[in-house]
């Protein structure tokens, strides 16, 4: 399995959503058989395990949690 961002694949957008909750999806897992699952982080995590061992390639944007855009640093707001 390889987690990374495939050269060829698009970029998660805000319109895909997490198919087990339909919030917005940071990660694809691109399937064995040849189908895709699109998952939130929460579920990525909690289904960690278990993707791994079916995925050919998993499409992390995780990342983008973790930044965010527009906000001032501490103290100048």
């Amino acid at each position: 399995m390889t987690t990374a961002l495939a050269p060829n694949a698009a970029a998660l957008s805000a319109a895909d959503r997490c198919d087990r909750c339909g919030a917005q999806a940071y990660l694809r897992v691109e399937l064995q058989s040849g189908g895709e699952l699109l998952f939130c982080a929460h579920h990525a995590r909690e289904h960690g395990d278990k993707l791994k061992e079916i995925a050919v390639n998993v499409i992390d944007e995780t990342h983008k949690l973790s930044t965010t855009p527009g906000s001032a640093p501490d103290g100048e707001r």
